[in-house]
C-alpha cells in the first residue's frame, strides 16, 4: 500500500471521489502544510495555522497508479485559482500535493507540466508541490461526510 495527500478544496467532496475509484484502498480528510500542532477545523478555519484542508488517499500500486491518482486530482478542482475553489475561499483550500518521495515529487511534477498544456488550462496553475511534514486527521464528523448525510 501507498499514501497519497492531495488539497483540492473543501475535502468532503475530494474525499468521495477518490473514495469510489477501484484500487483507493482507505481514504481520511484532515490538515497539512501548517505550523500548528494538532490543528483542529476551527483553527484551521481561521486562516492562521497555514494548513490546508486535504485528503490522505491509501491506495494499491498494483489496482491504480499513483499517476492516475494525480489525473484524478486535476480535474476534481480548479487548479488555477488561489486559495479558492468555488464559493470556498481561504489559504486552507488552496490546491496542493503533499510529497512523501522522490518518485512522488517527480510524478508530481511532470503531471503538473502536462496538466498545463491542455487546451483547457488557459491560465497558469498555482497547485504547491511539497514535501508533507505531518498530517494531522481531522475530527469524526468530517470524516466520509456526504456517506453519513
Amino acid at each position: 500500500m501507498q499514501k497519497a495527500i492531495f488539497g483540492a478544496g473543501c475535502f468532503w467532496g475530494v474525499e468521495a471521489t477518490f473514495r469510489a475509484l477501484t484500487g483507493v484502498k482507505e481514504t481520511s480528510v484532515g490538515y497539512a502544510g501548517g505550523t500548528t500542532q494538532n490543528p483542529t477545523y476551527e483553527d484551521v478555519c481561521s486562516g492562521t495555522t497555514g494548513h490546508a484542508e486535504v485528503v490522505e488517499v491509501v491506495f494499491e500500486p498494483s489496482e491504480i497508479s499513483y499517476e492516475l491518482l494525480l489525473e484524478i486530482f486535476w480535474e476534481c478542482h480548479d487548479s488555477t485559482t488561489l486559495n479558492r475553489q468555488g464559493p470556498d475561499v481561504g489559504t486552507q483550500y488552496r490546491s496542493a500535493i503533499y510529497i512523501s518521495s522522490p518518485a512522488q515529487d517527480e510524478a508530481a511534477r511532470i503531471s503538473k507540466a502536462q496538466y498545463q498544456t491542455l487546451d483547457h488550462i488557459s491560465r497558469p496553475i498555482v497547485t504547491e508541490i511539497t514535501p508533507l511534514d505531518t498530517y494531522w486527521i481531522a475530527e469524526d464528523y468530517h470524516q466520509q461526510y456526504f456517506e453519513k448525510h
